[in-house]
């Protein structure tokens, strides 16, 4: 996927970076030059006013993103924002020209919307997974399967561990993403199809309250009467506070009278130890 001399982006379509933030980074930026990699870097990553959420309007945010997309110099795209306003990009992004110039755009958590879409509008695939990995406490980790992955064509990014709760075997392509901001699509254009797709759900904040309210909205739009299966990632707040009922007892209960195989999987989440799920992979377990 990449090779020496290659140039990146370095984009932030969701929430602004605060300030403190940018000895992180800078760290982000040596680590990928010592990959022999150029990062280019969006104007609109920090935040431009103290607590602001905004680094730069919906229109200016997709605008780098597109220039990134149209530019054949760059390789590969990275996100390092989260948070609740990537869907305020939707409306301004060209899938046409993304369509036309496929490359590979990696984000994850709020990022979940603009994947899906991408996916969605252009059939071109997405990468669930953020680069700030690197520079996190497992970074010596991250880098080593980073380079054998993305350089040497290895697939230690890419392994993913299913732990079967019904159901033994689980194929088809993947979409999915943060539970959360995966449901902002509902409703829109940019929802992808989920007939006969394997539906990938994760979470890092809420509890039961929420991800009952999360799963019966999937119920009650129809999701669970399409999909062919159901993968899990982690949940990370609901998993460290030992919540009850746990995450698989609640899509259990809710989805008791569905007849798909459900997995879940530690590898894919908001942790610094998670590894890379592509919407529109096909998935075989």
């Amino acid at each position: 996927m990449l090779k020496y001399g290659d140039k990146v982006g370095i984009v932030a379509c969701s929430n602004a970076l605060t300030q403190k933030e940018d000895n992180q980074l800078t760290e982000l930026a040596e680590t990928l030059m010592g990959f022999g990699l150029s990062p280019v870097f969006s104007q609109y990553i920090f935040e431009k006013n103290p607590y602001s959420v905004f680094s730069g309007s919906g229109e200016q945010r997709a605008s780098v993103l597109n220039e990134l997309y149209k530019d054949n110099d760059i390789k590969v795209i990275f996100d390092v924002s989260g948070g609740d306003i990537a869907n305020e990009l939707l409306d301004y992004i060209d899938f046409d020209l993304i369509k036309k110039n496929p490359k590979p755009l990696f984000g994850y958590s709020d990022l979940s919307t603009i994947i899906n879409a991408i996916y969605a509008k252009t059939g071109n695939p997405s990468y669930l997974y953020q680069v700030k990995c690197l520079v996190w406490e497992n970074k010596e980790n991250q880098i080593s399967d980073f380079k054998n992955s993305l350089f040497n064509k290895k697939e230690d990014l890419y392994k993913i561990k299913l732990d079967f709760i019904p159901g033994s075997k689980i194929e088809g392509v993947v979409v999915g993403g943060n539970i959360r901001c995966f449901l902002k699509l509902a409703g829109t254009q940019y929802m992808p199809d989920l007939s006969n797709k394997i539906l990938f759900l994760e979470s890092y904040g809420g509890g039961v309250a929420q991800m009952t309210t999360y799963l019966c909205q999937l119920k009650q739009i129809g999701v669970f009467n399409r999909i062919s299966g159901l993968l899990l990632g982690t949940f990370t707040k609901m998993e460290e506070n030992d919540e009850n009922p746990n995450i698989i007892e609640l899509v259990l209960n809710i989805t008791n009278d569905m007849n798909f195989p459900i997995a879940k999987t530690h590898d894919i989440g908001h942790g610094n130890t998670s590894n890379v799920l592509q919407v529109k992979m096909f998935a075989k377990g």
